[in-house]
Formats: structure tokens, sequence, C-alpha cells
């Protein structure tokens, strides 16, 4: 069944995805999760609920549908199913959601603060500010609300959920991860520069520019 092999093969992608997380400083213990939409279906493959991150397999990744009900797996899906299963029935573009208490994107969103566009870095990958969120309790699909009514017509693939942490989407699970890092990466240099001084904004047509060129001719084609 193309479904099957199509969950086998997300199931192995996410789990090695998972790794990216701990190796590049943006959770601790069990925190965080990765997900991917699962193509043709209205089903999602996501990390377990308290698993550690020295034992996540492809084998102990869930499934679940667009409810973030249980599909397929043993174990009980991430607190997190049902944010990611909102921004997926509600954001037919993406195809992965990433979320992290990566330390300095995180105390931007508790000082309830958007990160400011004044790297080029950020205006390649946020195409402008990467905005704050709504505050919003843990365990149903308030957070997934917050995300989309955020990042709609926003260019940014990162929000900064206010007193929580950040999550990222993506075409895809890996483009959600990248745009974590960089998350992180730019807003720990951001509050590096705050405490020299006043951080230049980029102006507009120049973060217009920017962004276009990295989305449109950066890199390899066929890497993109």
């Amino acid at each position: 069944m193309i479904i099957t092999d199509a969950i086998k093969q997300i199931r192995q992608q996410v789990a090695d995805l998972h790794a990216e997380l701990p190796r590049n400083e943006l959770v601790v213990w069990t925190a965080g999760n990765v997900s991917a939409r699962v193509p043709g279906a209205d089903l999602l493959v996501i990390k377990p609920s308290g698993v550690r991150y020295d034992e996540i397999t492809a084998d102990n990744m869930v499934v679940t549908d667009l409810e973030g009900t249980l599909v397929d797996g043993e174990l009980s899906p991430s607190s997190d199913t049902a944010a990611h299963a909102y921004v997926y029935k509600h954001m037919p573009h993406v195809g992965g959601v990433v979320h992290t208490h990566s330390t300095y994107a995180t105390a931007w969103s508790a000082r309830g603060e958007a990160i400011p566009c004044v790297l080029t870095m950020i205006a390649d990958e946020f195409g402008g500010e990467i905005p704050v969120g709504p505050f919003a309790l843990i365990g149903d699909d308030s957070i997934g609300r917050g995300i989309v009514e955020t990042l709609q017509g926003h260019r940014s693939p990162a929000v900064l959920m206010r007193n929580h942490g950040v999550f990222t989407i993506g075409a895809s699970a890996k483009a959600a991860v990248k745009a974590a890092v960089l998350c992180e990466d730019v807003a720990r240099t951001v509050h590096i520069s705050r405490q020299l001084g006043e951080p230049v904004r980029i102006a507009q047509a120049d973060v217009d520019a920017l962004y276009d060129r990295y989305q449109h001719a950066y890199g390899q084609e066929s890497t993109r």
C-alpha cells in the first residue's frame, strides 16, 4: 500500500530530524518535537509524548489524523499534537512543523517581543521580523490557532508563542527544522547586539530584495 510505504519513510525522516534539535541546543530532556505531513492523506507523523531524544526511533514515531487522534503507534502522541494538526488542517502548503524551547528565542517570547529584522540572515530566511504569537494553554488546538493567525499572510516561517517557545513551519519537516535552527541563531545575535546599543533595522526595500534572492536564487536548485 502506497500510504503505508510513505508512512514508513516519513517515520524514519522524522526520527532522524529529531536528532538535529539537541545537536543544535534547541531542546532539553524530552521537550520539543518535529512532525511531518503524510502526502496524499489527512495524517501526520510526530514524536510520542515524554520520550527522550536518545530513545527516539522510527518505530516509536506515532501517526495521527488532523484532529490529533492516534491512528497508528503504541505510544501516546506529543502533547503538542493538536497544535501541529491544526496547522496542517488550516495551512495546506505546510509539510513540516517544529516546536522548540531554544534559550534565546524563547527569551524573546517571554518578553512578548518580536525579533526585529536587523540582520541579512533574518531578511533571507524570515522576510522581516520574527513575530510574536498570543499566549495559549497547552493540550488543545489553542496554540495551533495562534500559530495560524500569526503566520497567515506573514513571510516568516517562525513564530515566538508568548511565554512558551518557538514554532516553525516549512514545506518539509527539514525546512521547518532549518528555520528553528536559524531562529535561535539570530535571536542570540540580536540579543548580544542590544547589549552594545540599538541595532539598526534594514530598510524594507532591502529586506524584500534579500528575501527574493535567498528564496529564489541562493544555493543549488535541486536542494532548495
